[in-house]
């Protein structure tokens, strides 16, 4: 697996039958390697973008590119997540994961040697039998990651796969998400309108208002947010908080930076 970098041109969306549409002139530049949070309000037009970068999605105007090469389509380089894991629950664990690897018509001592590695990765090699119908919220989600991690993707793409979970379940998998990309060099896009979720798990961050959806603010998050009840944790969270609601009033604010400092470790992979 290698980080890439994925250029959004000019994208603009309109769901089939529907006049208005959802995106407008959307540009970006993501960062390889690197967690970017795609930010705003219920309908700014978030996950049509994540589902445009899978290729689940066909732009009405302009396009994605994956280190340069244009997406029209779904690929193996960029997978995605979900909020539901979407498990067939007669499966096991093992065979839950391998299900895309199937598909691509791997051999099975292939399949069943990333299978084995990735399952460990996410931490469920011990129930690797266990059908999905006994599993929690949480172990379901880390078989999804697993589903996703075992195709050896360039490109993450999470839309909002924490919000059915609690609290701690939550943040036990957004710091191993953020350590599983950092420790496999891949490129994470996630969709969010979680301020203290956005602190602790990105990089950098995009704020999408209006409708149709555009860009209106970027920023880059420090390092000092990741796992940490600090005043600098707080104080990045708040920033974060007054650019999400100027960017949800359509209020454009300049690209700002906050340098790395020291930072718990859980969070500062």
């Amino acid at each position: 697996m290698t980080a890439a970098t994925i250029l959004i041109e000019r994208i603009g969306f309109a769901y089939a039958g529907r006049g208005a549409p959802v995106l407008q002139d959307v540009s970006l530049t993501i960062a390889p390697g690197a967690i970017t949070a795609l930010v705003g309000r219920s309908g700014s037009g978030k996950s049509s973008l994540l589902h445009i970068i899978a290729g689940l999605a066909k732009p009405s105007t302009g396009q994605v590119l994956i280190d340069g090469v244009a997406v029209d389509g779904p690929t193996p380089r960029a997978v995605m997540m979900f909020q539901s894991p979407s498990l067939y629950p007669w499966l096991t664990v093992a065979d839950n994961a391998a299900l895309g690897l199937r598909f691509a018509g791997l051999k099975r001592a292939e399949i069943d040697r990333r299978v084995t590695e990735t399952l460990a990765l996410v931490g469920l090699q011990s129930i690797a039998s266990s059908r999905a119908n006994a599993l929690s919220g949480g172990q379901a989600q880390r078989v999804a990651l697993a589903r996703a991690l075992v195709m050896q993707p360039d490109v993450l793409l999470l839309d909002e796969p924490f919000a059915a979970l609690d609290l701690f379940t939550r943040l036990d998998l957004q710091r191993d998400i953020r350590a599983i990309a950092t420790r496999l060099n891949i490129t994470v896009v996630l969709v969010s309108h979680d301020i203290p979720e956005i602190a602790r798990m990105a990089d950098h961050a995009a704020f999408l208002a209006g409708s149709p959806g555009r860009i209106i603010t970027q920023t880059s998050i420090g390092n000092a947010a990741r796992g940490s009840a600090d005043d600098t944790a707080r104080a990045e969270i708040a920033r974060l908080t007054a650019l999400y609601e100027q960017a949800s009033g359509g209020i454009t604010t300049p690209r700002t930076t906050i340098e790395p400092a020291t930072a718990t470790p859980a969070f500062a992979q």
